[in-house]
């Protein structure tokens, strides 16, 4: 992302013409974190200071928004976002030692990425597919019933950096 090339004007459009200059600005920073974020998978700290300096918005408050929104990450996170469901449907059925296999075999705790950057773990309340409990979302994909041979093909998959995830 050209950050030094960013127009307010031209990306707040016509409402640019009836609110004053700094608001343009804050404006457009939202589109902007998830453009950024985007092209780079997170929000790089160099970039957002960058873009704190283009726009004349505080770093802080930057920030501030940024870690309002669960959806902008700080840190480079992994080619497979792995979410374990732990709501109570899921629990129930096993989440838990879903958790723990992917923890043991990839030594990351939840919210954590590994080194190689292939795997990202993090646990979420729900996924409303409490019918298909244990269930795991790999990127976009929905495995359900996870199992232990269903379990064990997913760490191949991931090992082996496939993409095509919960597509069964």
């Amino acid at each position: 992302m050209d950050i030094e090339n960013i127009n307010v004007k031209s990306s707040i459009g016509v409402i640019g013409t009836i609110i004053t200059t700094s608001e343009s600005r804050r404006g457009i920073l939202i589109p902007t974190l998830h453009k950024m974020q985007s092209e780079n998978g997170y929000l790089p700290g160099d970039l957002l200071r960058l873009l704190s300096k283009k726009l004349s918005i505080p770093l802080a408050e930057i920030y501030s928004v940024a870690s309002f929104y669960k959806q902008f990450h700080f840190t480079p996170r992994g080619k497979n976002i792995v979410r374990v469901c732990t709501g109570t449907a899921c629990h129930v059925r096993g989440a838990s030692k879903v958790v723990h296999a992917l923890q043991d075999k990839f030594n990351i705790s939840p919210g954590e990425t590994t080194e190689d950057l292939k795997l990202t773990l993090e646990t979420v309340g729900c996924v409303g597919c409490c019918g298909l409990a244990p269930v795991v979302t790999v990127n976009e994909g929905v495995v359900g019933a996870v199992g232990p041979k269903k379990l064990k093909g997913l760490i191949h998959d991931i090992e082996q950096e496939g993409e095509d995830h919960g597509k069964s």
